[in-house]
């Protein structure tokens, strides 16, 4: 065999069989094991990002929301002392006399926000900065608005860090952040099974640094000059970027020469599921649970998102306690490793028995033996392919909420309706879509079928107060900004508007985020299943072999789910029997629909199948931000694609008695239906067509030997220590 064959290729099979002998059969009890295996990955998968962003993100309220009373003197300290006792623990209030002392504290993050106590009669001024988080800010307006109000003080906000135009959610360093951890951790997985000799820690840590260098600089490229949301600082990026990235790489290293494949687990729970909440970069870190509060300062995300906020808004101001979290990741990991290879060798329990170039491996997992150079290309473009799909689609839609065609009917009779209407159109009509409703009852069920937002019902009597009809439950983002739209058109009137909401969201549910996670942990659990499925199985080929197993998990981690949301965590109350039929149906449609990729194009087809099921499903889906708030470019998908029709699903079962289930349910059939006929007509045919090129071998793989204790070597040991003594 040449050299150029043992680097390029599997070269002779007769001599490869040679050099590297194929596994033995597997046994029932392996098989056995193996297919648990495949069921507990997605479970695990599934449960510990759905249970953590349920459980943190389903009713954020403030705790301990440290915030400063600014003024000297009695009645400044008697304001403070009363702002404390009546938050309940929502705020930890501090006294500053100085205001110029506000943007310091700030930016330090000593403080969120506070508020100047005003002369007798005079105006507050509320403090903060968006650019701190946007939801931090609205928690700071909300809480010391109320209180200026409960002291009939008249208010006045001042923005001590304002978001740049291209980045009005504020959301920028959040999806950079993510980046750069998918671009740390992700890798491993595939190297581990399709490159393992690249995993010794003196090989492996150049080659991090320069693909930290890479990634980052590609993240900067999608956020910068495509997307729009940052203005320059490139060598920021750069900087920041590399450094994390290499940090997350060496502590993924370090879980793999541990864990073996099951590190990818340990990697997702800390790198991603913990760090969003524990960011401090999507919701106030003020507003989690007090252990992720702790890991605040501990994890790489966190830390990376801080360190890139402080340099771009804040001059640098705790950049570098940042910067040296992400160093001491990236020394620990690497050392760590160091050292567990100098104990344990080079070889990782799970891993492949032969790491050579030329050995027969695949180059995703459970594909065909391929070439080392093809090889090296997928674990580079596997990674990158989901970490610039990630970044681009989340900031292109998220970046910038921007209002505009939201139905809004007026109801009243038709020529006073019409009559308000052109009133409005000059200062709402690039933002509303406004039309005339004869009556209230008619806007309302328009408002529950999701063709309205709301109804502004006008006075029936001469100096009567107009009415704003909403409903939460449809959508909390949209609910609020008509509500603000509204209160200034009656305002200018010279009235107050009264508000009546016809599907108030629940205790349990206060963000309105509630029906976006049940969608898309069902949906997750389709395409997840057959990913797992095709890397760890794909000696399964047909079909009718895989229809018991996929109808099995789908209404098993259904039921999971239900408990999960309902019982253990108290965010989904009631509503069993149809969130379990409903999510059964979801999450087998959803694998049906994915596996007719994933099963042809292996792993690799698992990033268009992401963007087809879950990313372009989010921002459609108004799960979070309403539609009308998103690109135009995701409009039309809202009517096509699953994952809105799962959270539309989840949100007409809570919120609005049920109507348009018959639409979803007939969406999520069809994606269903044609996926399942498609995998029975075409992919076992094409699967099993003469001359398809088999599986690479599903082993050996390395299993370290440890001594056994028995009896017979007992007796040599003994045997031995007396030959010795003889």
């Amino acid at each position: 065999m040449t050299d150029r064959q043992d680097l390029s290729g599997p070269g002779d099979p007769a001599a490869t069989d040679a050099k590297y002998p194929p596994p033995p059969p597997e046994t029932p009890a392996e098989r056995k094991g193996r297919m648990a295996a495949l069921f507990v990955m997605p479970f695990l998968i599934v449960t510990m990002m759905y249970a953590t962003y349920m459980g943190t993100m389903h009713d954020p309220q403030p705790r301990d929301l440290p915030v400063a009373a600014v003024g000297e003197g009695a009645a400044a300290d008697r304001f403070a002392d009363r702002l404390e006792a009546e938050s309940d623990g929502a705020l930890d209030v501090r006294r500053v006399d100085d205001v110029s002392d506000v943007e310091d504290l700030v930016a330090d993050e000593e403080i969120a926000g506070a508020i100047s106590v005003p002369a007798q009669g005079g105006t507050a001024t509320i403090h903060r900065a968006m650019a701190g988080g946007a939801s931090q800010a609205t928690l700071v307006d909300r809480t010391l608005g109320a209180a200026a109000v409960a002291e009939s003080w008249q208010v006045e906000t001042v923005d001590l860090a304002p978001l740049p135009d291209g980045d009005g959610s504020g959301t920028m360093v959040l999806f950079a952040a993510m980046g750069m951890m998918l671009a740390g951790y992700v890798p491993l997985s595939a190297m581990l099974l399709g490159t393992p000799n690249l995993l010794r820690v003196r090989r492996f840590l150049p080659i991090a640094v320069g693909w930290g260098a890479l990634t980052s600089s590609l993240i900067w490229l999608i956020l910068g000059p495509i997307v729009g949301a940052v203005d320059g600082h490139y060598p920021l990026f750069l900087g920041v970027g590399t450094l994390a990235v290499t940090a997350v790489a060496a502590a993924q290293l370090l879980f793999t020469k541990v864990l073996g494949p099951f590190a990818v687990l340990l990697g997702m729970l800390l790198l991603v599921v913990f760090g969003v909440p524990a960011s401090n970069l999507a919701l106030s870190i003020h507003t989690m649970p007090g252990f992720l509060q702790w890991l605040h300062e501990l994890l790489p995300l966190p830390a990376a998102g801080e360190a890139l906020r402080s340099a771009i808004y804040f001059d640098g101001v705790g950049f570098w306690g940042h910067v040296l979290t992400l160093a001491v990741w990236l020394v620990a990991g690497a050392g760590l490793a160091f050292l567990k290879e100098r104990r344990s060798g080079t070889m990782i329990v799970g891993g492949p028995l032969y790491t050579e170039p030329d050995a027969p491996l695949p180059a995703l997992s459970g594909g065909p033996v391929a070439p080392y150079r093809r090889r090296l290309v997928a674990v580079a473009l596997f990674p990158l392919s989901i970490l610039v799909t990630v970044v681009t689609v989340m900031s292109l839609s998220m970046h910038q909420p921007d209002i505009h065609d939201m139905p809004v009917a007026v109801v009243g009779p038709a020529d006073a309706a019409g009559q308000v209407v052109d009133q409005l159109e000059p200062g709402l009509g690039d933002y509303l879509d406004l039309e005339v409703v004869d009556s209230e009852d008619e806007a309302a069920d328009l408002i529950r079928s999701q063709d309205l937002v709301a109804a502004y019902v006008l006075p029936t009597t001469q100096g009567g107060s107009p009415t704003l009809v909403t409903a939460a439950g449809a959508g909390a983002s949209q609910q609020s900004t008509v509500v603000q739209m509204f209160s200034a058109v009656a305002a200018e009137g010279g009235s107050e508007i009264a508000t009546e909401d016809i599907a108030p969201l629940t205790d349990d549910d206060t963000a309105g985020s509630n029906s976006m996670y049940v969608g898309m942990g069902w949906i997750m659990a389709g395409f997840l299943f057959f990913a797992v499925m095709r890397g760890g199985a794909p000696d399964l080929t047909r079909t009718r072999q895989l229809m018991p197993l996929v109808a099995g998990w789908s209404l098993g981690i259904s039921v999971w789910l239900w408990f999960l949301y309902d019982v253990l965590i108290g965010a989904v109350n009631g509503h069993a029997l149809e969130l379990i039929g409903y999510g059964t149906l979801t999450v087998f449609a959803v694998a049906w629909a994915s596996a007719t990729l994933i099963r042809v194009g292996g792993l690799g087809a698992l990033v268009p199948v992401m963007i087809v099921v879950m990313l372009a499903g989010v921002p459609a889906s108004g799960g979070g931000l309403s539609i009308y708030m998103v690109p135009d470019f995701f409009r039309p998908l809202a009517d096509v694609l699953p994952l809105p029709a799962a959270v539309d699903l989840a949100r007409s079962i809570v919120y609005l008695d049920g109507t348009g289930v018959g639409g979803d349910l007939l969406v999520i059939a069809i994606w269903g239906a044609v996926g399942l006929a498609l995998n029975y007509l075409v992919v076992d045919r094409w699967l099993d067509r003469p001359g398809a090129r088999p599986h690479a071998p599903m082993g050996p793989r390395h299993v370290p030997e440890r001594p056994k204790k028995t009896a017979e070597t007992d007796k040599d040991a003994l045997a031995s220590a007396g030959g010795r003594a003889g």
